[in-house]
């Protein structure tokens, strides 16, 4: 039978990537010479550590550009509370978020039962699995997705006929 799943996945090397760039640029601007900014990533968040709230925001502004050219999508990163680091620096974490949690993926099921069509959705772990007889209601189904507003990114792969 026909089917597809609706994922969210982020492209870890292109995060690595942006990162290195926005770490290089960050060295080279002159409003951050003479100062302690420095941003960390171990494969799962990211921490911006720096003096003062202006160079925090300039360097996720800097970070949210270098990711957005490199393709992943703005709604995969979440950006928390700043907070005091010691010895008068600030930290603020940058979630990466992966997978489709159990509340989207409910509304996402739920818009695809109300559209009639005539899909099977079942939620499997951190992603949604999609089936049908005709693969041109899949196909319609994933133009239907794309419509909908949701706090991840989607992606829709593993299209077997």
């Amino acid at each position: 039978m026909p089917s597809f799943d609706i994922v969210s996945e982020i492209d870890l090397q292109e995060v690595d990537n942006a990162i290195n760039q926005a770490r290089k640029e960050v060295e080279g601007r002159y409003d951050f010479k003479g100062s302690k900014a420095e941003i960390q990533w171990d494969k799962k968040e990211v921490t911006l550590l720096a003096e003062d709230d202006y160079k925090i925001e300039a360097m996720g502004s800097i970070l949210q550009t270098k990711l957005h050219r490199r393709g992943i999508d703005i709604k995969a990163i979440k950006f928390e509370k700043m907070e005091e680091a010691g010895g008068r620096m600030l930290r603020q974490k940058v979630t990466l978020v992966q997978g489709i949690d159990r509340e989207v993926a409910k509304d996402i099921i739920k818009l695809i039962k109300d559209s009639k069509l005539k899909v099977q959705p079942a939620i499997a772990e951190d992603k949604i699995k999609v089936s049908s007889k005709s693969i041109d209601d899949l196909q319609e189904c994933i133009s239907l997705v794309r419509g909908g507003n949701f706090p991840v990114p989607l992606q829709y792969n593993n299209m077997r006929s």
